[in-house]
């Protein structure tokens, strides 16, 4: 008899052990970031697979950029409107605009969009200090600060002047 309830006992443990390791999923976004991809794969697994789609949105983006610095030099001596410097900074940031979106589009982008998404769901687990805290902590620092700056000074001269004695 000490056995089925020993069995039921673990049987229980085992059903908590199941539920908290999935309440822990949950609340860890695990089991969304797992299945980024329609392939099965991970976000850093598709941030890492590289195609040929990737090589010419990175090509392109690399273009872009570098005829983002010829702007400036090179352009007011082809075409006439470049001369005046909004249009020179408008053609500056439309490139990079238009190179950022072309990275955006490759699998190194999404990796980034699910990285700056994690951030963001981890700065709203932060235990952040209040205000008083914050307070205290400056003081504490800036004594700590006020401390070694004393301690460097004095050393400081203590060097200077045995240096002095022995240089003379």
């Amino acid at each position: 008899m000490s056995t089925q309830q020993d069995d039921r006992e673990q049987e229980k443990l085992d059903k908590k052990l199941a539920d908290a390791k999935q309440s822990a999923r949950q609340l860890l976004g695990k089991s969304r970031r797992t299945t980024v991809s329609a392939s099965g794969q991970t976000a850093i697994e598709t941030a890492k697979s590289y195609t040929a789609k990737d090589m010419v949105l990175w090509l392109i983006a690399i273009v872009a950029l570098i005829a983002t610095t010829l702007v400036n030099s090179q352009l007011p001596g082809i075409w006439q409107p470049a001369n005046d410097v909004w249009v020179r900074i408008g053609i500056v940031i439309a490139l990079i605009v238009f190179a950022i979106g072309c990275l955006a589009f490759t699998n190194q982008g999404k990796g980034f969009k699910t990285l700056l998404s994690d951030a963001g769901v981890e700065l709203r687990r932060v235990t952040w200090p209040t205000k008083s805290e914050t307070f205290q902590y400056t003081w504490q620092v800036l004594l700590v600060i006020g401390i070694v700056a004393v301690i460097v000074w004095v050393l400081d001269n203590i060097f200077n002047r045995l240096v002095g004695i022995f240089i003379g």
